[in-house]
């Protein structure tokens, strides 16, 4: 039987990240957001102390750029040195938005941190706070941002510790929603290895992969864009004088986006919808638990407004006017209205239209079949914006767009073709 002990696992810190696409957001709200992940930095400090941890992990891209901006290097240097005064061990790898190669500037770290190097896997003992030992823990660092090889295979276990963490900054089994830098598989991390705990970096969702051995995704400490919404944090680590582990989430994130939906059903004027609106960002809102929130709404299903939500110009002054009674903080707390998305359709019948020989039913079948065939409809849509793909700007955000938006283009096209033909009277054949 070993000391219990209870450690932080977090990753992805992407210190002083800038925030774009906000323009049209009070000065002073973007300034929070700005500040956001330093914010969400000194709520991990605050929760470690709260929480009487033993030690921290940090599996990578503490800071957003591999020039590290010195506001970010000052303070975590301070948070540091505040964890120190408490007997708060910490541990870290630098990833693939931090290599070590990238310029810094000359700081002198707490003694109670370790940055592992970038030549070779390393390890450390880890202390539970009454001195007896909790663990070895390992780790290595990106020497540059583009690190291909599987620097998992360079891991193993050390005798003489009762458990063992390994911090590694990568993408297991291929996830395509990031690069693929420090590619391993699953199997291999649960395999023979002797660890006990993966903490892992580099995926901002957070995900357990697997327990016993535990390998774990934190997902990043603070939300920077609509793609990452929902609560951020880190894990908080117990293991048992058993080796039992348990894993409690502790969000620390200051700033918070969030999505919701209103289906327009029965919604018959633009002034009803409005007051619907402001009542679902009211309800939406309260899920940021105190914090500010980012708020994205979308309207959904069928109803009379449909084709009035087809225009983007009517969108735009909706979503002007959700923003103008949101132009203060209320007990400096934010609640903006940054994007209002119509997914809508017409109050058409569309039960059995694809049984009709009309063009219309030509139309559905077609549309269903695209949907049907993802790789058939992904080819037919590039093949759509070839002519205007090679403009520079335009292109790169149609080829990004293609990745997460082609079912629902395909949708608005059809319910668009559709609107227009019920309009005129739809004629067979």
């Amino acid at each position: 039987m070993s000391a219990p002990f209870r450690f932080i696992h977090a990753a992805d810190l992407h210190l002083d990240s800038p925030f774009r696409g906000m323009s049209k957001a009070p000065e002073a709200l973007k300034a929070q957001l700005m500040a956001s992940t330093f914010g969400a930095l000194r709520a991990m400090t605050e929760t470690a102390i709260r929480e009487q941890v033993d030690f921290i992990v940090l599996s990578g891209d503490l800071y957003d750029s591999a020039d590290r901006s010195l506001k970010a290097q000052l303070l975590l240097v301070k948070e540091w040195e505040r964890l120190q005064e408490h007997g708060i061990a910490v541990f870290v790898i630098h990833g693939n938005h931090d290599p070590m190669n990238g310029a810094r500037a000359e700081l002198q770290l707490p003694a109670s941190v370790t940055v592992f190097g970038a030549d070779r896997m390393e390890y450390r003992p880890a202390y539970c706070r009454s001195g007896e030992l909790a663990a070895f823990v390992y780790g290595m660092s990106y020497g540059t941002r583009h690190v291909t090889e599987n620097l998992a295979a360079t891991y193993e276990a050390e005798p003489g510790a009762p458990f063992h963490i390994a911090m590694l900054h990568g993408n297991v089994d291929g996830d395509s929603s990031h690069d693929p830098y420090a590619p391993c598989r699953l199997d291999e991390l649960i395999g023979s290895k002797g660890f006990d705990y993966w903490a892992l970096g580099h995926i901002h969702t957070r995900q357990v992969l697997h327990q016993y051995p535990h390998v774990v995704y934190p997902g990043n400490i603070q939300g920077r864009n609509p793609r990452e919404a929902g609560e951020r944090g880190c894990y908080i680590v117990d293991v048992s004088a058993s080796r039992a582990v348990s894993l409690t989430f502790a969000p620390l994130d200051e700033v918070r986006w969030l999505e919701a939906e209103l289906p327009i059903a029965g919604i018959a004027s633009e002034q009803e919808l409005l007051v619907r609106l402001e009542e679902t960002a009211d309800r939406i809102a309260l899920l940021g638990e105190g914090r500010s929130v980012m708020i994205r709404l979308q309207l959904t299903g069928r109803g009379p407004l449909h084709a009035k939500l087809t225009d983007a110009l009517v969108r735009r002054t909706l979503l002007e006017q959700l923003q103008e009674t949101r132009t203060e903080p209320v007990h400096d707390v934010w609640s903006w209205i940054y994007a209002l998305e119509a997914n809508t359709a017409s109050e058409l019948q569309l039960e059995g239209l694809a049984d009709e020989d009309s063009f219309a039913g030509e139309l559905s079948r077609v549309t269903a079949a695209l949907l049907a065939d993802k790789e058939q409809w992904r080819t037919f849509a590039r093949e759509a914006i070839e002519p205007i793909a090679a403009h520079v700007k335009l292109g790169r955000l149609l080829r990004s767009s293609l990745e997460e938006l082609p079912d629902r283009w395909l949708e608005q096209a059809r319910e668009l073709t559709l609107g227009l033909m019920d309009g005129e009277g739809r004629k067979d054949g």
